[in-house]
């Protein structure tokens, strides 16, 4: 590492800064000129389930941010012994989706509803029916409909709602935008125009007119922008939020804020068609860009945009790795009980490595890691459940493999319309998230759904890296780079970046497939498990 070149890089503002909330960790992420992380800092927290309702407060949001920069000034320091007092440009994401509504004087009327909410399912499916395209539950107009539908008293009352990525950067710069890759999480986006879908908009709006609400829906969402595209300027007061210490520098461009989604096509290259990605952390999903519309409208089908607005098919899954972690944190305690001082990466690396022992289709066992609602097979509430039956083969390697397993087979229903019954093509899919840190098995396993994974080094960046790019881009096209984001990616960033790529391995694929059959089966269990298992 040249750490004169990167501390003078720091010191004359040609860096770009990356800031992600994701669902259990805020993190930033600092490049250089050749787009490479030099620093990093983050904050974890937790969502809270309040009044039924998973959430984040504000205090939540603002002092994360906080200390998730103040963490990485922290490691710029260290390493390069000075203070930021200014970057090149800055990038906002979040988790997409959910749901926070303001009223006039910016005032939050409710509680942020995040995306892990499984509460709108009459809005959801009445709003998939009025327009003839799939609306989740987790999409903020779903949120908003619902709202409508319950009589909530807030709704009059609302002039505008928005993202988390989309508050934090209102906050920051006074802008109310939204990349367009986020946006495609609040309300259907029109490809060709890059926006809210105008036919929708006005079927809905002509739907809510008997209400006489005072807004008109159109008013209350943010500017949708592409990938590029100025999106304001941090301000005094946006500079003072961000550091309270007063050494960063108002006037610091921002690009567009996005959501995970978008910022994970980026981090992995997938932005144009044919190519795809994997995220895999906390929730999970796949996104394939689409060469042309899909033939029919899924629910287990969610149709968004890259950061610079083509179409993309995503299946995503509430659940994936929070049912692991908890296993992991038991398994922990037993070795430190035990006299054994161990690293929770260390453990995460020898039981998921240990789980490639296991048996093809899992020895017989069958791992539901439902923390939440999974609208994919109809839930909405979530009971972790472990099955087995009294002559399954119950070994430690069958049973990380299991939890492996059960972590990606919901996303297996959503992928086999897109590759079986659409004809979907795509080359690989590029895995990143927690799930891919340990070398070869979190690619393995994803791998088993039958499409080859690729993997990059920076398969454990993830989203901050990801948007820290988008704000790279900025500078590049104030600076008159002509390439499109694709091209940008390819030729400037992942040009030389090495990559992992690993095939289906035919036993693997026959044995999820028969682990899948058990799945299935099991999925009435998971079911009388919410049903009779309150919280």
């Amino acid at each position: 590492m040249d750490i004169e070149r990167i501390k003078a890089s720091i010191k004359e503002g040609k860096t770009a800064l990356g800031i992600e909330f994701g669902s259990t960790r805020i993190k930033a992420v600092l490049v250089d000129e050749t787009f490479a992380p030099v620093a990093s800092g983050s904050h974890e927290w937790e969502n809270r389930l309040e009044d039924g309702m998973w959430t984040y407060s504000i205090d939540d949001v603002v002092g994360g941010l906080q200390s998730c920069y103040r963490a990485l000034c922290g490691d710029v320091k260290s390493k390069y012994g000075t203070d930021i007092e200014t970057v090149g440009s800055i990038g906002i994401s979040a988790m997409m989706h959910g749901y926070m509504v303001f009223d006039a004087a910016g005032k939050l009327l409710v509680p942020f509803r995040t995306w892990r909410n499984t509460c709108t399912g009459p809005a959801a499916e009445e709003l998939s029916s009025l327009f003839s395209f799939n609306i989740p539950q987790r999409w903020s107009i779903a949120h908003l409909y619902q709202a409508v539908l319950n009589n909530e008293p807030h709704v009059p009352e609302a002039a505008f709602f928005t993202t988390l990525s989309g508050f934090v950067h209102w906050k920051l710069t006074g802008k109310k935008v939204l990349g367009v890759g986020d946006a495609s999480g609040m309300f259907p986006i029109d490809s060709a125009t890059g926006s809210y879908d105008e036919k929708m908009l006005d079927i809905l709006e002509q739907h809510l007119a008997p209400r006489n609400f005072p807004w008109r829906l159109r008013d209350l969402m943010p500017e949708v922008l592409s990938a590029g595209e100025a999106a304001g300027t941090l301000t005094a007061e946006g500079a003072a939020l961000l550091d309270p210490s007063g050494k960063l520098k108002a006037g610091i461009p921002l690009c567009p804020p996005e959501g995970d989604a978008g910022t994970g096509m980026t981090a992995t290259c997938a932005v144009e068609p044919k190519t795809g990605n994997v995220s895999a952390g906390t929730s999970i999903f796949a996104m394939i860009v689409l060469e042309k519309k899909l033939s029919g409208v899924y629910p287990e089908i969610d149709m968004v945009t890259t950061p610079d607005g083509f179409p993309v098919a995503m299946a995503h899954c509430n659940n994936c790795s929070s049912d692991i972690d908890a296993w992991i944190k038991l398994f922990r305690e037993f070795a430190e009980l035990a006299g054994c001082e161990i690293s929770k990466s260390r453990v995460y690396d020898l039981l998921y490595t240990k789980a490639l022992e296991g048996a093809p289709d899992c020895g017989g066992l069958v791992s539901f890691n439902y923390f939440s609602g999974e609208p994919v097979t109809g839930l909405n509430e979530g009971r972790p459940l472990f099955v087995r039956t009294p002559d399954a083969d119950f070994s430690l390697a069958n049973f990380m493999r299991a939890n492996l397993y059960g972590a990606v087979a919901t996303l297996k229903l959503g992928m086999n319309i897109l590759l079986e019954k659409e004809k979907v093509v795509v080359d690989t899919l590029v895995g990143h998230g927690g799930l891919f840190k340990t070398p070869v098995a979190g690619q393995r396993i994803m791998a088993s759904l039958g499409t080859s994974v690729s993997v990059m080094e920076t398969a454990g960046e993830g989203g901050a890296w990801g948007i820290a790019l988008l704000a790279s881009y900025l500078t590049a096209r104030n600076a008159g780079e002509k390439l499109p984001l694709s091209g940008f990616l390819k030729q400037k960033v992942f040009a030389s970046l090495p990559v992992t790529t690993m095939k289906p391995d035919p036993e693997d694929v026959n044995g999820f497939n028969a682990y899948m059959e058990r799945f299935v089966k099991s999925i009435p269990v998971e079911k009388s498990a919410v049903d009779n298992i309150q919280l």
